[in-house]
């Protein structure tokens, strides 16, 4: 009967699509409608989700999730971080400059239709939605990166055009990940969220993407069904089971039954190199899921002296740390900004040129211990807050054996990884190990090593160094519009954090997932992919 039934839903939909729609009605279904269409199953790390509204889906287990459902106006092609196009604008424009402001002006597509919700039908995004979208995001995400979204506006030029206005110009490199990359670009109902209210909306949002909500089953399961009427065309599934798994043996085991198509894995060689050998089962590691980078408190007792810092960062070898993992998930960085990665990361050469990359040398550390205040010459005791996660123990216990041999005796007090999150910003630890991601040169620069992020600054957020002397910089390259320059700007700020010793960047983390060989993306699995991206053209081939 489902099937059947199915069927004719696509019937009823085709011929709306054709009387009603007429600005959709040239596209042709991808799969014959005689075929029946498979349910994608995918196990998650993850208890629950806080909330659907995806203006905050920060983790990257949540942004799986909202990339099914929503658009942009632009984003990066399916399988890639570098390469933008056309999303929900009609094309990628270049920016005007008028009394001093920058605009951008988009051009929005005809005929997207969004998802009907609790209290809505089907009907056509506008520029209404888009500029309801972005105040709303501008309002109320505005502090999640440090100045990502501060000075912009946004107003309606006709009902399939916007304009994003900032007051200050800046770079195409800078502002388009703001639109692509961050949560806060999705474009969500304004006449969903006006009728049923934001605590209905973030239960069910709705949105304009190839897939929508149909079932929640709270710390279980977030169940989607195709979008029929979505403009690129109908899926290739018929939808999508999303599955609360945070053991990784039961994700692992469902998975080799057949039961799961898709897993979320572990960042450790061991852990891959088995499944590798699993029959039937592909491995992807996608690009940078975290970042790893060990923070000195320079207003800490002993940290506060330099001395003591590049005896630790001599000390220290991120190799030794990689032991914990293996080299397979895990790979060392030597910049704040990962090269490669984002645009501005400092390159290795010229980090090895200066002296920067502080290669492991025992005799060098010892010599600078003996230089240190008489105190701490012979080593001393630190107290360090970790989280009881294993990820962050791991790196904690190994920085406490590697700075033993120079008589610094670390002390750890695992807690709950909610409790250490807090103890940190109120500055507890001399030396902080802190995990995450950040999505473009500003928001690494800003949020660990701005003043306003330290904790009795104006922004509070994790500048757990207390690192006050590179401000100047991070603010010119924010401001500036020839990339090229800003770039320049960006490198030089992280050779004084460097050189000063502000943090140490010890490694970064690819995500792992795995997959059973009959599901396609799609599109290829680049290195620079974060997470499973799930398309209209994903499928189950077998």
């Amino acid at each position: 009967m489902r099937y059947n039934f199915f069927q004719w839903i696509m019937i009823v939909n085709a011929i709306l699509t054709i009387c009603v729609f007429p600005a959709t009605a040239n596209r042709q279904p991808l799969i014959s409608s005689s075929q029946p269409l498979p349910i994608l199953r995918i196990g998650l790390n993850a208890k629950d989700v806080e909330t659907l509204d995806p203006h905050f889906a920060n983790e990257n287990r949540d942004r799986v999730i909202a990339e099914m459902m929503f658009n942009r106006l632009v984003r990066y092609k399916p399988g890639s971080a570098t390469v933008l196009e056309p999303d929900l604008a009609e094309n990628i424009p270049e920016p005007e400059i008028v009394y001093g402001k920058q605009i951008w002006t988009f051009t929005l597509k005809k005929g997207v239709l969004f998802h009907p919700g609790p209290n809505t039908e089907f009907y056509e995004m506008t520029a209404d939605d888009v500029v309801f979208s972005l105040n709303k995001t501008f309002r109320l995400v505005s502090s999640t990166y440090g100045g990502d979204y501060s000075g912009m506006a946004v107003e309606k030029a006709d009902d399939y055009s916007v304009r994003i206005i900032l007051e200050k110009p800046m770079s195409s490199a800078l502002f388009m990940p703001r639109l692509a990359a961050y949560s806060g670009g999705f474009i969500v109902s304004k006449k969903a969220f006006e009728m049923t209210g934001y605590e209905r909306f973030k239960a069910w949002p709705v949105g304009t993407g190839p897939f929508m909500p149909e079932t929640y089953d709270p710390g279980k399961k977030i169940s989607l069904k195709a979008n029929l009427q979505y403009f690129r065309d109908c899926p290739l599934l018929e939808g999508i089971d999303i599955f609360f798994l945070p053991d990784i043996k039961e994700r692992e085991s469902a998975l080799k039954a057949g039961t799961l198509d898709i897993i979320e894995g572990l960042p450790e060689s061991g852990w891959i190199e088995n499944m590798e050998k699993q029959e039937g089962l592909t491995v992807d590691l996608q690009g940078i899921g975290e970042v790893v980078m060990l923070h000195f408190n320079t207003a800490a007792k002993a940290i506060d002296d330099i001395r003591i810092r590049r005896a630790i960062a001599y000390t220290l070898d991120r190799d030794v740390f990689l032991k914990n993992f293996g080299n397979q998930a895990v790979k060392n960085i030597y910049s704040p900004v990962p090269e490669g990665f984002l645009t501005g990361g400092l390159p290795l050469e010229k980090i090895k040129l200066l002296n920067l990359d502080y290669a492991p040398d025992l005799n060098k550390a010892s010599q600078l211990m003996a230089q240190a205040e008489a105190e701490y010459a012979g080593g001393f005791d630190l107290k360090l807050v970790t989280s009881a996660h294993p990820i962050y123990r791991k790196y904690y216990e190994s920085l406490r054996d590697q700075l033993a041999q120079i008589g610094i005796n670390c002390k750890l007090n695992p807690v709950a990884h909610s409790s250490m999150h807090k103890r940190i910003r109120e500055g507890e630890n001399a030396l902080v190990i802190y995990i995450g991601w950040r999505p473009d040169a500003d928001a690494v620069l800003t949020r660990f090593f701005h003043s306003d992020a330290m904790r009795r600054g104006a922004k509070p957020d994790a500048n757990f160094s207390c690192y006050t002397k590179a401000d100047k910089l991070i603010e010119a390259a924010r401001i500036e519009v020839r990339t090229a320059e800003q770039v320049r700007l960006w490198e030089y700020a992280q050779i004084k954090i460097l050189d000063h010793l502000a943090a140490y960047p010890i490694h970064y983390i690819h995500p792992v997932h795995v997959r059973r060989n009959y599901v396609d993306y799609g599109h290829e699995t680049e290195a620079l992919a974060f997470y499973p991206y799930i398309t209209e053209l994903t499928k189950i081939d077998k």
